[in-house]
């Protein structure tokens, strides 16, 4: 009875250490289910510039489904790359024959079909050495993926390009239209409503827009404002007429705010439309203490001239202090219609992120003049002085050199444009 229990004793602890069926499955999906991962390979990248003196590598692909590894005899396939040299030797065409017996090749070019598309990036090979642990780049031929189609031998191989390609691909105006399609889909929103707005005066049927855009052109360019008034530029002033009978003909405001400017000027007159209040963290304290005057005209044209004349001092204000030290946190908020922004870069030369002395001086005659039409010739420096950061004298100076006159009544300096203008003349030192 003993010996029997401890059979069956032994017999039940050999079952028990037996896996059963379902724990070996499950066990062997596990480990189907979390195969290794292959070890991450750490290696040196090196791009290789191109060689002139060399053919980069020729990447290609065959849309038709073509293997060329699945050739019984791969030596068979040739592959030969010709070189346009009527184009410059820049134009490249790859032909992919599979065998003598084949009446098929794969031709693939670089300018034309697929390889017509913008370059929206950069293409290269990528070649990795796990022995050295490095990764070379090296750029593609023409930086073009070649899409080699098939072609029957002896029908597309004419020594006459297509008509396209000989009138040279594309006409002007239909690449206007495809630049301008993919502006309006990858540009910033701020480009695409400057070229929207320059499309709109671009309009051939409007001939006002016409106009406003010939004197988009002009203000672009200071070549129509130097031919305006002889000896401006000397001087450094904008556009005078020294033989002016009237103040307001002596310094035209047609030469100092262009046509197509006005109508991006109307930034204070819509606040005043729409009850808004101007403040002096956004304004400057000249146009903040004469925003009265708009309320006081009842002409409308001469409201929305003077509007317009204060939107431009603060611009040119604003611009001013962009460019310096102690005014840039007040004006890096600032926002400028595009074609302001674009003239007072290209006449002030803001290339760098401080003007000149000589164009900030330029700069600076712009806004007194154009102060002197906001007070109707009769204008105080106080104001004018603190918007410019200047004191007193130094303004002063400025004014002078414009032709203007300095006067003190009841303690207060007024300042006057007389007629016909009378500028200082220089003094030099003599030479001993």
């Amino acid at each position: 009875m003993d010996s029997d229990t401890e059979e069956t004793r032994s017999q039940v602890t050999a079952t028990k250490a037996e896996p059963s069926r379902k724990h070996k499955k499950r066990k062997k999906l596990a480990s189907e289910g979390n195969p290794e991962k292959p070890k991450s390979v750490q290696a040196t990248i090196k791009v290789i510039p191109g060689n002139p003196e060399r053919i980069p590598p020729l990447v290609g692909y065959f849309p038709s489904g073509f293997d060329p590894t699945q050739n019984p005899d791969p030596d068979s396939t040739k592959v030969g790359v010709f070189r346009h040299k009527e184009r410059g030797g820049t134009r490249l065409q790859v032909v992919v024959t599979p065998n003598k017996e084949a009446k098929v090749d794969f031709v693939g070019t670089s300018y034309a079909g697929e390889a017509q598309a913008g370059e929206l990036c950069s293409f290269g090979l990528g070649i990795l050495d796990k022995d050295t642990q490095t990764l070379k780049i090296v750029p593609i031929a023409s930086n073009k993926i070649f899409r080699l189609e098939p072609k029957i031998q002896g029908l597309h191989f004419s020594g006459k390009e297509p008509a396209s390609l000989a009138m040279g691909e594309l006409s002007a105006h239909e690449k206007a239209e495809k630049r301008m399609d993919l502006h309006n889909r990858y540009g910033t929103k701020k480009s695409i409503r400057q070229n929207k707005k320059m499309q709109t005066l671009k309009q051939e049927d409007d001939p006002d827009s016409q106009n406003d855009m010939d004197a988009i052109k002009q203000g672009m360019t200071n070549k129509e404002d130097t031919e305006a008034s002889e000896g401006h530029t000397d001087r450094n002033t904008p556009p005078f007429n020294a033989s002016a009978t009237t103040p307001q003909e002596a310094y035209p405001l047609d030469k100092i705010i262009t046509t197509g400017e006005w109508k991006f000027l109307q930034d204070i007159n819509k606040l005043l439309e729409g009850g808004a209040e101007i403040s002096q963290n956004s304004f400057p304290t000249f146009v903040c203490n004469r925003i009265h005057k708009l309320q006081l005209i009842e002409d409308e044209d001469k409201k929305y001239k003077l509007s317009c004349i204060f939107s431009y001092i603060m611009h040119l204000i604003k611009f001013k202090d962009l460019h310096s030290m102690d005014g840039f946190s007040s004006a890096k908020a600032h926002r400028f219609p595009g074609i302001i922004r674009d003239r007072f870069s290209s006449m002030f030369d803001a290339v760098s992120k401080r003007l000149s002395t000589e164009k900030s001086n330029l700069l600076i005659s712009y806004v007194l003049v154009l102060t002197l039409f906001a007070d109707e010739f009769q204008t105080s420096m106080t104001d004018i002085a603190k918007d410019l950061r200047m004191g007193t004298a130094t303004l002063r100076t400025h004014y002078e050199k414009l032709g203007c006159k300095v006067s003190k009544k009841n303690g207060v300096s007024t300042v006057t444009l007389p007629v016909p203008l009378q500028f200082p003349t220089v003094r030099r030192k003599r030479r001993n």
